[in-house]
C-alpha cells in the first residue's frame, strides 16, 4: 500500500499522493486567502522511495534558504534611453501608428467641471467594487477648474456604491461650502487632511485617502514598500514616503498639516502608519489609480513578508529598473489611462446613472 505523505515547510504544508499522482500546496496562513494548485510528478516505477519530480522551471519549488537576506538582481545593461527616445511613455506604451488617447482639455470651466466630477464619482464606485468602504470613512477631493481655492469632496454617510454627480460638495480651503449637495456635510476629518495637502501641493488636483484593508495592515510596520514588482515601482524612491506618527482621529489642523509635509513636493503617496495610504495626482483618474495599485502593492509586501519568514530571500528590482519602470509607469498621463478601464465598467454597468 502506497502510503499518503505530508511535508512541512514552513507556511506551506505539501501533500503527496503518489495514488491520484499529484502534489498539492495548500498554504496554511490564516492571514490570507487559502491558496491551492497542483502539480504532477512522476509515479515510482520500482520499490518506495522519495517520488523524482518533473515540473516547469517555473512551478519547481526551490529549496528552502535558511536566510531571511535581501538579494538584490545584477544590473540590467537594457538601452533604456532609446526605448523611450523621442517618445512619451504613453506612446512608448501604444504599439503602431495609433496612440490611446490620454487627458482630454475642455472648452470650458462648466464642462472640465462636470468631467471631473463624473470620474471622482466614477472612482467612488469602483473603491465599491474593490471593497474599499468602511462606514462613513474615506474620502476623494477634486480640485475646482474655476476656483483653484476649492475642492469638491464627497458627502458624510453616503456609500461610496451609492454616490452621484449631484452628491458632491463644493468647499473652499477656509472650510465654507460654497456650493453643491447642501443635505449633507462634508467629512471633518477629510476637509483637514485634503486642505492641508492641497495647500501644500498646489500640483495635486486630486486627493485620495480611505481604510482599505492591506494598506491599513501594511502601515503598522511604519516601513516604506520595497520595490519587489514592477507595480511597486511607481512609488520608487521620494514618490511616497511614511507619516510616522499617529494622532488618532483627525480633528483637529495639525495632524492635516504634518501628514501633507510627510508627503513631500514630489510624492505620489503617503503611507500613515495606523492609519491607511493616501495618494494625489493631476487628475481624479491618476489619484484613484495610484490609490489602487498602492494598496495592491502592500498587499504583495505582506504575501512576500510571511514568504521570508520561511526563510527564502527577497529579490528587490535594481534603483537602474525601478527608475525606469517609474519613469514610464508613474506618468500622469498613463495613470489616467489605466484608470479609464474602470470608468468605463462603471458607465457601462450603472447605464451613465452616476453622471446625474
Amino acid at each position: 500500500m502506497v502510503r499518503r505523505r505530508t511535508l512541512n515547510l514552513g507556511l506551506f504544508n505539501l501533500k503527496l499522493d503518489p495514488d491520484i499522482e499529484t502534489l498539492t500546496l495548500i498554504s496554511i496562513s490564516n492571514l490570507f486567502d487559502c491558496i491551492q494548485s497542483t502539480v504532477y510528478f512522476q509515479q515510482p516505477q520500482s520499490t518506495p522511495q522519495r517520488p523524482s519530480f518533473i515540473m516547469a522551471p517555473a512551478a519547481t519549488i526551490p529549496a528552502v534558504s535558511v536566510t531571511a537576506s535581501i538579494n538584490p538582481k545584477e544590473a540590467s545593461h537594457t538601452n533604456h534611453g532609446q526605448e523611450l527616445a523621442n517618445k512619451t511613455p504613453l506612446q512608448a506604451m501604444s504599439h503602431g501608428d495609433v496612440v490611446l488617447p490620454g487627458i482630454p482639455t475642455h472648452p470650458d470651466f462648466a464642462s472640465h467641471r462636470k468631467w471631473q466630477l463624473e470620474h471622482m464619482t466614477a472612482a467612488f464606485r469602483h473603491w465599491h467594487r474593490e471593497g474599499y468602504v468602511e462606514g462613513m470613512s474615506g474620502h476623494i477631493s477634486v480640485r475646482d477648474p474655476e476656483f483653484p481655492n476649492a475642492f469638491w469632496t464627497n458627502p458624510l454617510g453616503r456609500h461610496f456604491g451609492l454616490l452621484k454627480v449631484s452628491d458632491m460638495i463644493l468647499v473652499n480651503l477656509d472650510g465654507a461650502v460654497i456650493g453643491g449637495n447642501r443635505t449633507r456635510p462634508p467629512n471633518t476629518a477629510g476637509f483637514l487632511i485634503h486642505a492641508a495637502v492641497h495647500k501644500a501641493r498646489p500640483d495635486a488636483h486630486s486627493i485620495c485617502h480611505c481604510h482599505s484593508i492591506y494598506g491599513k495592515a501594511w502601515s503598522v510596520f511604519g516601513r516604506r514598500l520595497e520595490m519587489l514588482t514592477q507595480d511597486s515601482c511607481k512609488f520608487r524612491g521620494d514618490a511616497h514616503s511614511v507619516y510616522n506618527s499617529y494622532g488618532g482621529v483627525v480633528l483637529g489642523s495639525e495632524e492635516g498639516d504634518r501628514i501633507a509635509e510627510a508627503l513631500g513636493p514630489k510624492g505620489k503617496g503617503c503611507i500613515l502608519r495606523n492609519h491607511g495610504l493616501l495618494t494625489v495626482g493631476k487628475t481624479v483618474d491618476e489619484a484613484a489609480f495610484l490609490f489602487t495599485s498602492m494598496e495592491a502593492s502592500c498587499r504583495v509586501q505582506l504575501l512576500a513578508e510571511a514568504a521570508a519568514a520561511n526563510g527564502s530571500p527577497k529579490v528587490l528590482i535594481t534603483d537602474e529598473e525601478a527608475n525606469f519602470n517609474f519613469d514610464v509607469e508613474s506618468d500622469p498621463e498613463i495613470c489616467y489611462c489605466e484608470f479609464q478601464v474602470y470608468y468605463d465598467l462603471e458607465d457601462e454597468l450603472s447605464n451613465g446613472s452616476f453622471k446625474n
